[in-house]
């Protein structure tokens, strides 16, 4: 089993599609994607700088026309996903690239949906100020129970030792403070409490817009980042991507999925090393390769072709 794995907001880098705009073609297919997204894609992918993509109405979008920049490129040399992809997975936005690389919305349509995703989110944060940090490490009864200390909510549950706190930014602080034993309180450039309830307004404005599409099967097996499981068909699947904005992210049961049926190669799009990052913690022994850059390409086509053959 190969999988391909889409990272989640945060992940975002400045100047992170300058390498990718060298490919063959890629300028031109950026151009569409920005005009999916009304987006100055060129700019922002290569010369704005990190306050500008933490911004979430544009980090969404620039995040998924990443993804799909370079699973076009990765795509050039392996065909398409179907034909070498076990299952895919994305990490909360990152769920929108995964459904384009199944099938599921076509890339313009993933395109819009997140756009209109990441200004709806970008409002509902704007109500109040929240955010999210990362809490690495401790024993996890602790963790939960400092995060319930301080009114914070488990928005992703990421495993190998990582839960994602949300809520206000006065109680992170607090939990920064005050962190639990043998555990290290990091914030994230994120500007929101994503999967919480503080986002529970931006989910009619995505639901609307969802109504205007007709999703298809998807090509291969398509994991929800809420429970792990496959999600059966197109329409669970575009539910899914409406209802996982006040849904906690379980990527811990994505990765047990992955562990329970034997994955042979773990592959993750651009901007890609947070996810790889965890797959090599709680898969250890299984290639993972993150496209960071065009310059990973050969890597990852070398360890589809290993875990092909090892089938």
């Amino acid at each position: 089993m190969i999988a391909l794995l889409c990272p989640g907001q945060g992940a975002q880098k400045p100047g992170m599609l300058d390498a990718w705009l060298e490919q063959d073609s890629a300028g031109e297919r950026l151009d569409r994607m920005a005009e999916a997204t009304g987006l100055d894609l060129h700019y922002l992918g290569t010369t704005a700088d990190a306050e500008t993509i933490k911004d979430t109405a544009v980090a969404q979008p620039l995040l998924a026309a990443t993804s799909l920049l370079a699973l076009s490129a990765l795509t050039q040399r392996l065909g398409p996903v179907r034909e070498w992809a076990s299952v895919v997975a994305g990490h909360s936005v990152g769920e929108f690239a995964a459904a384009a690389a199944t099938g599921v919305l076509t890339e313009p349509e993933a395109l819009s949906l997140v756009t209109v995703r990441g200004r709806a989110m970008a409002d509902a944060a704007a109500q109040s100020p929240s955010g999210m940090s990362a809490v690495v490490g401790g024993d996890p009864d602790e963790v939960t129970a400092a995060l319930h200390h301080h009114r914070l909510t488990a928005a992703n549950v990421n495993g190998g030792g990582q839960t994602v706190a949300a809520g206000d930014n006065a109680d992170l602080q607090a939990l920064a403070d005050n962190p639990p034993a043998r555990a290290r309180v990091v914030p994230l450039p994120v500007a929101g409490a994503f999967h919480t309830q503080h986002m529970a307004p931006a989910v009619a404005y995505v639901a609307q817009a969802a109504t205007q599409i007709e999703p298809r099967e998807p090509e291969t097996v398509l994991l929800s980042n809420a429970d792990g499981q496959p999600m059966t068909d197109g329409a669970t699947a575009l539910a899914s991507l409406v209802a996982q904005i006040t849904s906690p992210v379980r990527w811990d049961l994505c990765q047990d999925y992955l562990s329970e049926h034997q994955v042979g190669a773990v592959i993750e799009l651009a901007p890609g090393g947070v996810l790889t990052g965890l797959a090599r913690r709680t898969l250890p022994g299984v290639p993972a390769v993150a496209l960071k850059s065009a310059a990973d390409l050969d890597a990852a086509v070398a360890a589809v072709t290993a875990a092909k053959e090892n089938r």
